[in-house]
């Protein structure tokens, strides 16, 4: 089932996610569900609290193209260490629609998480993979990638982010806004 992803300004995003406990055929669902709304949307990558699920768990397929035989499902994952080395990507984000960004993280990292059969992992990463991981693992802190940016580049971003908090982008998926567009829809009487 396709879920709705939840847009920049819901509080959902700023939340920091819960560790998984246990893994239940709920979750196992969610994770299935997860998959199939990031591949709708033409993502990489989603976090829980994308689809308002503020739990530890991500969904990742960067493709055979990059060297990904199958999509990853990560419960509770951790950076457990990152490379002195970094490098300068774009980035861009479901719950940011339109708004992409050079940011600069590790070149490489070391994650460790739970799979779907609570078997305890850890993966090395480094390219485009490590970026995703990244990403998404800062989604579960309540971060978004633009607050790895210079403040002088937020104040930049500012009226695109008002934009998409105001509902003003709205991205060709299911979405959920935040507050803000709620606010200003107009009232049906």
């Amino acid at each position: 089932m396709i879920l709705p992803i939840y847009l920049y300004d819901h509080p959902v995003l700023r939340q920091k996610a819960e560790p998984i406990t246990e893994i239940t055929p709920e979750l196992r669902k969610l994770a299935r569900d997860m998959l199939e709304t990031m591949y709708a949307a033409y993502g990489i990558g989603l976090a829980g609290n994308q689809v308002g699920v503020p739990r530890q768990i991500i969904v990742v397929d960067i493709g055979k193209e990059e060297g990904m035989e199958r999509p990853l499902v990560l419960l509770n994952p951790e950076l457990i260490a990152t490379s002195a080395e970094t490098v300068d990507m774009e980035e861009g984000c479901l719950s940011l629609p339109e708004l992409r960004e050079s940011v600069t993280r590790p070149a490489s990292v070391q994650v460790r998480y739970l799979d779907l059969q609570g078997q305890e992992r850890q993966l090395e990463a480094e390219g485009l993979l490590a970026r995703v991981l990244q990403h998404e693992i800062d989604h579960l802190q309540g971060l978004y990638f633009v607050d790895r940016l210079p403040a002088i580049r937020r104040l930049f971003l500012q009226r695109k982010l008002e934009r998409i908090a105001r509902g003003e982008i709205v991205p060709p998926y299911p979405v959920v806004f935040g507050p803000t567009a709620v606010a200003q829809a107009p009232k049906v009487l």
